[in-house]
């Protein structure tokens, strides 16, 4: 998920604005500027402080802004010639801000020369090219599972559940404690896929491995999978009462504030979300587990998968300096920042990271090869998951049905890149 997210990764923030390319030539003064679009809020920041740092007389220019803003945005910009010289690119073909969707366009600078990009893990250089070049500086390995606020457990006196039935229990017993479960804030609109994505690793990918071979070769589809069963026990948890009250209602944003300050007992998302509450409660304690979709513990796959990274604008006004970003992303400084911040893995490895505790689980699961990549990052084209994130919409507001979303899913598939 090209949250990713997914997944899909993934914050919010300052609406992006369109003229964001800025001021790109050097500058009055001896100053050269950088300009740069991203999605990853809370984050950025320290990395852009840490880049001026080390080159003094570089100002950056950046924005920030949620996903959905962006991936609406960006490609109006490349287009139109006022899009920045460093943006944020999602891994693999899910959404219209992913390498495959730009590079295709012929917006990304090929970085395939770079060093860094030969130690990639595989898991990562899969799906950082596009026909065999890399465009994509990515910096994390993520991971999406329940983010839970260890004081509020503790309080509520309940255990993180571990199976499916015990899960649905624990989201009742929550409920009538007056403290739900999961914050959900699926007015924005790519975070409807999040709480999903832990049922389908578990129920489609545990035990069929090869599922997005099959379903290239027109073998298997969404609606005849057990994707069926996936997006089925999304409405039991939602039945019950795993979620607050009106989802539709709340923002990504505001799911955030009910999880870090206790009003819920966690939320459903990826480890990135994990720096974004430790900010608003900063004496919290979160920690990210596996979300059961069996009552086999040992059955349950986590989607863990290269998140967003960076890349350079074709057009880049400004592409020495853009360059020098780049290889300052990809330093065990910039990787550790961004691993710090954001409670992820580093990309590469060696990098001297030490792991937040809050993600033992995470990299125990990856370290088994018990993970999936998200699923969007696969697919022949961004229209799927847009008809998923649409339609999940359309189910929780009771305009659609599970079926009818999985079938236009599958039209959307068939119809190729």
């Amino acid at each position: 998920m090209n949250i990713r997210h997914v997944l899909l990764a993934v914050t919010t923030g300052a609406t992006l604005v369109a003229c964001s390319g800025g001021t790109n030539a050097a500058s009055s003064g001896g100053t050269q500027t950088l300009s740069l679009a991203s999605v990853d809020q809370g984050s950025i920041e320290d990395v852009v402080k840490a880049f001026e740092a080390a080159n003094p007389g570089v100002k950056v220019n950046f924005t920030t802004s949620g996903a959905d803003q962006f991936q609406q945005q960006i490609r109006t910009q490349l287009a139109s010639g006022t899009a920045p010289d460093v943006m944020s690119v999602w891994p693999g073909n899910g959404n219209p801000g992913t390498v495959t969707v730009l590079a295709k366009g012929g917006y990304l600078k090929d970085l395939s020369d770079q060093p860094w990009v030969a130690k990639f893990p595989k898991v990562v250089s899969d799906v950082a090219q596009y026909q065999g070049k890399t465009y994509d500086a990515i910096y994390g390995i993520n991971g999406i599972g329940a983010v839970y606020n260890q004081e509020a457990l503790s309080k509520a006196g309940l255990t993180a559940p571990t199976t499916w039935t015990e899960l649905r229990t624990f989201c009742r017993a929550a409920k009538e404690k007056g403290t739900p479960a999961f914050a959900l804030g699926i007015q924005d609109n790519w975070v409807t896929q999040v709480a999903l994505y832990p049922l389908a690793a578990t129920l489609v990918y545990g035990p069929h491995r090869d599922f997005e071979k099959k379903m290239a070769a027109g073998q298997t589809s969404f609606a005849s999978s057990p994707w069926a069963a996936a997006f089925a026990e999304y409405g039991e948890m939602s039945q019950a009462g795993c979620f607050q009250d009106n989802p539709l209602g709340t923002s990504y944003e505001a799911s955030q504030k009910l999880a870090a300050t206790g009003k819920t007992l966690g939320i459903i998302q990826g480890n990135w979300v994990i720096s974004l509450l430790k900010k608003q409660n900063p004496t919290g304690t979160f920690v990210l587990k596996p979300v059961p979709a069996t009552d086999d513990p040992a059955q349950t796959i986590v989607p863990a998968a290269a998140g967003a990274g960076y890349g350079v604008n074709a057009k880049a006004k400004n592409p020495e300096l853009a360059m020098k970003f780049i290889s300052f992303v990809e330093s065990p400084q910039g990787l550790n920042l961004f691993a710090e911040k954001q409670g992820g893995l580093p990309a590469l490895p060696e990098t001297g990271y030490k792991l937040d505790p809050s993600l033992t689980e995470l990299s125990t699961y990856i370290n088994q090869n018990k993970t999936v990549p998200f699923m969007d990052q696969l697919w022949p084209n961004p229209k799927v998951q847009q008809t998923m994130l649409t339609g999940i919409q359309e189910i929780f507001s009771k305009q659609s049905t599970p079926d009818k979303v999985l079938a236009a899913m599958d039209a959307d598939y068939k119809s190729g890149a």
